[in-house]
């Protein structure tokens, strides 16, 4: 049995020799391909783990901005309310209709809360054009009735038109300063991680015991972000110019006791924006960002720098602050090409028709014009709750003074309330997360990185 056996093995022993072989090869490549199996799957969790973690942190991070943006913006409210005083406006037409019923009778009027435009007040409103006030006993000029309307009628307007531009602005340039140092200290965090372990692959995963920010990337975030009071103290204020001319050459005409459209407010309201944002063209930058040469002065302004810290103007003896620092300057350059970007043009004009949309659309469809919202069938918020909208008829009509009653309650609701509808109305627009993902996922480390 055993010689048989011999004999067996000696005859086919090539066979055999083959057949091992190609079991062999068999079982090394099952087992390559396990393996190449094993890693692409732990590779792909590794990735799904990634790109959840990276979600998590985007979400987080435009929570972050809505936090911001409502934080700031009192801050030009404030500003903006002081400048255009209409409740002071408002208390000298009190003062003038207190005085009046004090001596006669109320006829008919044409109420603006608790003011009212008589039709036999002895003066002719029928322009509400400029006229030269009446000396009062104290040499001062007093306004007349009309001066007033007329004034309240272009302050109130100009103030809430302004407050929407000044909001919209607002939550765009901080959703592009929240993001860009979003991805920068993401990548600051991986790149520390990877200096400490050399034998560590770069990673886009979350970890939570990323090392903290260093004190240079944290003195370079401050200093980039001080960069919003520019908007805040300066930018506002010429984008209120800009608004104000445009309110006086379009509502000028105006009288308060007129009746008004909604097509005939939209068509008005259209044609200053046309104005305020020009064409395709038109650059924001200007109202956001301070212009070559001004950028110490936002950081000495702010408080980022100290005051007696100032650069020689000879730029001989001491080097500009800013200029000095080539993250922070980096910084603030792609800051400029997103804001003059097509596509951050295109959301800056989805978040100024979001804005007037809540005001004309909704509250003075409401509130002015009396119009009672409708749900719209199939139509659901990102809250679950079944949208509604306001159907204004063609033939409705209401008085240009409701109009003005309305917007002049909304512009404290567009500067300081809370929850702010004109903030949350911006904020679903999709452009503007798409845009905001754009900003956080370019991860290019040669412009990006915050140890260069």
């Amino acid at each position: 049995m055993l010689k048989q056996t011999q004999n067996f093995l000696r005859k086919n022993r090539t066979n055999l020799a083959i057949g091992a072989g190609v079991l062999g090869s068999i079982y090394l490549g099952a087992n390559y391909v396990l393996g190449k199996l094993t890693e692409a799957k732990n590779r792909m969790a590794s990735d799904r783990i990634a790109r959840e973690n990276l979600r998590r942190r985007f979400e987080q991070n435009q929570e972050d901005c809505s936090f911001t943006v409502l934080a700031l913006l009192p801050t030009a409210t404030e500003r903006i309310l002081e400048l255009l005083p209409v409740e002071q406006i408002t208390h000298q037409l009190q003062e003038k209709k207190a005085a009046r019923l004090a001596k006669s009778g109320a006829p008919s009027e044409v109420s603006f809360g608790a003011l009212s435009i008589k039709d036999d007040d002895g003066m002719s409103i029928k322009s509400l054009k400029s006229e030269p006030p009446p000396p009062t006993g104290e040499g001062k000029p007093k306004k007349t009735k009309a001066q007033l309307w007329n004034e309240l009628k272009i302050t109130s307007i100009t103030r809430a038109y302004t407050l929407i531009y000044t909001l919209a602005l607002l939550c765009f340039l901080t959703r592009i300063q929240l993001n860009l140092l979003g991805r920068r200290n993401y990548l600051s965090s991986v790149i520390s991680l990877a200096e400490r372990d050399s034998d560590a692959a770069i990673s886009l995963e979350n970890n939570e015991n990323n090392p903290q920010l260093s004190q240079e990337d944290y003195d370079v975030n401050r200093k980039y972000l001080t960069f919003s009071w520019w908007l805040l103290h300066r930018g506002w204020r010429k984008l209120l110019s800009v608004v104000e001319v445009s309110v006086k050459q379009v509502f000028g005409p105006l009288n308060p006791r007129d009746d008004i459209s909604m097509s005939q407010l939209r068509d008005l309201t259209m044609q200053i924006r046309k104005t305020v944002e020009g064409d395709e063209h038109f650059s924001w930058l200007p109202f956001l960002l301070p212009p070559n040469g001004d950028e110490d002065m936002v950081l000495r302004e702010a408080g980022v720098i100290p005051e007696h810290i100032t650069p020689d103007p000879t730029g001989t003896s001491q080097t500009s602050i800013f200029q000095s620092s080539a993250p922070l300057k980096r910084l603030l350059d792609e800051t400029s090409d997103l804001i003059d970007s097509p596509p951050g043009r295109d959301v800056l004009g989805q978040l100024f028709e979001a804005g007037f949309n809540v005001l004309l659309e909704e509250k003075l469809a409401e509130q002015a014009f009396k119009v009672v919202a409708m749900p719209t069938p199939g139509n659901v918020d990102r809250e679950g709750r079944i949208t509604e909208i306001y159907e204004v008829p063609p033939d409705a009509k209401t008085k240009v003074a409701n109009v003005l009653a309305v917007v002049t309650r909304q512009a404290h609701l567009i500067g300081n309330g809370i929850p702010n509808e004109y903030l949350k109305a911006m904020e679903k627009q999709q452009d503007l997360t798409g845009f905001s993902a754009i900003i956080y996922s370019n991860f290019d480390l040669a412009k990006a990185s915050p140890t260069d």
